[in-house]
């Protein structure tokens, strides 16, 4: 069966994985860029259209950043990724933050209430809006990826939502050493989490550490 994986996943020292007061003009809240700032200076992200000097570092950070899209053929998001607002849609011109071809390329499952027709992109992305729990989600995330593995994408809510449902396979979580004191808090309820995985820690010279769960055999 293909695996579900979590990658290039930022939380803050005190564990939040987004600040508080999301807007258009702010996508991670009081946070801003700063939980995001190692994966922005790499190669991999500089590709997806992020602004820089250069075209972004090839070391540690690279080498995991790298990982996020091989073998992958659909991804499930929370709604509060695809876009800040909330309730019934009351703009359905809005097509997410990425622009006219999002980064995906795949099949990607927006989880919200208030489902919307499917939206096509260029370059190979659909974003098909879903009410469903994790599991459903998942099933169907499945049969859009063929045999290739599923990404959980985030947010906060959706990626807690799916481990706690004991979901993930293998997931990559990076400690940035910043303390937001407010935002959406990854942890909370998953107490004893770490006894269900295998975890490396790799530092990085940027100040970061990535952290990778493997799920432990049954």
């Amino acid at each position: 069966m293909s695996l579900v994986r979590v990658h290039n996943f930022s939380v803050s020292l005190d564990g939040f994985g987004t600040g508080a007061g999301q807007t258009f003009e702010a996508p991670f809240g009081h946070a801003d860029q700063r939980l995001m700032e190692w994966a922005f200076k790499t190669r991999t992200f500089r590709k997806m259209g992020l602004p820089g000097k250069t075209t972004g570092s090839r070391g540690v950070d690279e080498a995991f950043a790298s990982r996020w899209s091989a073998g992958i053929g659909a991804e499930i998001m929370g709604r509060n990724k695809f876009g800040p607002q909330r309730g019934p849609w009351a703009d359905t011109e809005w097509e997410g933050w990425w622009g006219a071809e999002p980064p995906f390329h795949t099949p990607v499952l927006v989880l919200t209430h208030h489902p919307r027709p499917m939206l096509e992109m260029a370059g190979g992305t659909t974003f098909h809006f879903l009410d469903a729990d994790p599991v459903s989600a998942l099933s169907r995330a499945r049969e859009l990826a063929g045999n290739r593995d599923v990404r959980i994408g985030g947010g906060v809510t959706t990626l807690r939502e799916f481990l706690a449902a004991d979901l993930i396979d293998l997931m990559h979580l990076v400690l940035v050493p910043i303390l937001l004191g407010r935002g959406e808090r990854l942890w909370d309820g998953l107490e004893g989490l770490e006894e269900r995985f295998d975890i490396e820690a790799t530092p990085s010279p940027s100040g970061v550490v990535h952290l990778i769960f493997v799920r432990r055999p049954d």
